[in-house]
């Protein structure tokens, strides 16, 4: 295989006329540039300059050479501005995946100031709903996942940026005879039925382990898939739920909503990036703008 180097040393020969001229272009001595040329005729196999008074010109092999030393010299160029303008953030792309929830609170408004600093990164985002992204962000498919995580939960290459905490409230039919109390002790749910508003995983550990807290198990009669539907099902009387405050944006006419204690569920939200991708500028912006919108 042709060595690169000499290609742009045979280059700088025939664009400057001389070995003395390209050796002073280059930074080298003019017998360190013929060593270079000398052992790129052998590689060739055929000779690639001839002299011309007291210069050189290139043989049609020399000139053939020097053409694809050209594209490859204009190549190289384009390569390291690209590699720049990835390292400083301002061109790549950012593969993200999202819940629903999270959706309108936080990843809209860091999205639009995030475009608005990296406007040359292309992001795709993905919601990830009812699949947990972080396994698409340990196998390198993703670069960002919003997820839930208990704090104090490791994974193994994965560094937990924690953006905030999601209280569950009760959801209550009107009239029922606990909505005229402002807050709930979360054992005064125990003899309800209760309406399902989380699948298994992480957002229905932490209800279940809330109600575990307070002594007692719930008795789910209906499961919903989302937390309008289960706004729903409450509002029909069907039972009472917990929905996280991020899942009340848009409240049923029919229910009310009461804080809880003793204790009261929180499910923990973070974002999920590899370890060994941090340190990206367009990835550490992100992070940087979804701090800030879960912090308003």
């Amino acid at each position: 295989m042709l060595d690169v180097r000499r290609l742009m040393v045979l280059h700088a020969v025939v664009t400057s006329g001389s070995v003395t001229a390209a050796a002073a272009n280059l930074g080298y001595t003019p017998s360190a540039v013929s060593q270079q040329v000398a052992a790129l005729e052998k590689q060739a196999g055929i000779p690639l300059l001839e002299r011309v008074g007291r210069g050189v010109r290139p043989t049609e092999a020399g000139r053939a050479l020097t053409e694809h030393a050209a594209v490859i010299d204009r190549q190289l160029a384009e390569a390291e501005t690209e590699l720049a303008d990835l390292r400083a953030g301002r061109t790549g792309r950012l593969a993200i995946g999202y819940f629903a929830t999270a959706g309108a609170t936080l990843m809209a408004p860091a999205l639009a100031r995030f475009r608005e600093e990296h406007p040359g990164v292309r992001v795709d985002l993905t919601m990830t709903d009812p699949d947990d992204p972080l396994p698409e962000v340990m196998r390198g498919r993703a670069d960002l996942a919003i997820v839930v995580r208990p704090r104090d939960r490791l994974h193994e290459g994965v560094h937990l940026v924690h953006l905030l905490d999601d209280p569950y409230r009760a959801v209550l039919p009107k009239g029922h005879r606990l909505a005229a109390k402002r807050v709930l002790d979360l054992a005064d749910l125990a003899g309800e039925p209760w309406v399902g508003s989380e699948r298994p995983g992480p957002c229905l550990d932490a209800v279940l382990e809330g109600c575990a807290a307070a002594g007692f198990t719930p008795t789910f009669v209906v499961e919903s898939d989302d937390y309008a539907t289960a706004q729903g099902f409450v509002a029909a009387g069907l039972g009472v739920s917990l929905i996280p405050d991020l899942g009340l944006a848009n409240r049923h006419p029919g229910v009310v909503v009461r804080r809880v204690r003793g204790p009261e569920p929180v499910r923990s939200i973070h974002a999920a990036v590899r370890e060994t991708s941090l340190g990206r500028p367009a990835l550490d912006g992100l992070l940087t703008a979804l701090r800030d919108a879960s912090a308003r």
